[in-house]
């Protein structure tokens, strides 16, 4: 099986354990932790190349702030935190830029034009259970924190799991 990756960026470790508490009322178990997708799995190969030139986006990538808001919807079925910060789309674009996928891959992962910086809470089937948790996340949830993004983080795939984990942590400038 290939190795797959993707980056993210993860909330600060005392929201996290925050949204995992919450995420574990719906769900037994998430196959990776609450992050922020900056650059999905298109042209992130298992060869590693392309880390180079991430590391390169990052130590010329100053800090930022970036705030977490209200619950909206991806399509009827998924739910999520939104994400408010005009370098999160910066960044995002300076790495598909620098990894340079396909016209197809980008399409295929929402990139560049179609890229929407959200917070994944949860996947549902049931559309009542989706308005639950859409209310629950507006009590439990606030207030939506605003936090210093340093660094971005590679996870890898591992099949045996069926989860994502932690690659590599890249500092920011």
């Amino acid at each position: 099986m290939k190795t797959e990756y993707f980056i993210g960026i993860v909330p600060p470790k005392e929201y996290l354990k925050r949204i995992e508490q919450f995420q574990g009322k719906w769900f037994d178990r998430l196959g990776v932790e609450p992050h922020i997708t900056i650059k999905a799995q298109g042209g992130l190969t298992s060869d590693k190349n392309w880390i180079e030139n991430v590391q390169n986006v990052c130590k010329d990538f100053s800090s930022f702030q970036l705030t977490l808001s209200e619950p909206q919807y991806l399509g009827e079925s998924i739910l999520y935190l939104s994400v408010q910060s005009n370098e999160i789309h910066h960044l995002h674009q300076t790495l598909v830029e620098s990894i340079a996928p396909s016209d197809d891959l980008i399409k295929q992962y929402f990139e560049l034009d179609n890229f929407v910086p959200h917070l994944t809470l949860g996947h549902l089937t049931s559309q009542s259970e989706l308005k639950h948790m859409e209310t629950c996340a507006k009590t439990e949830l606030t207030p939506y924190p605003t936090f210093d993004v340093t660094f971005i983080r590679i996870y890898q795939s591992n099949y045996e799991k069926q989860i994502y984990e932690k690659y590599q942590d890249i500092h920011l400038a």
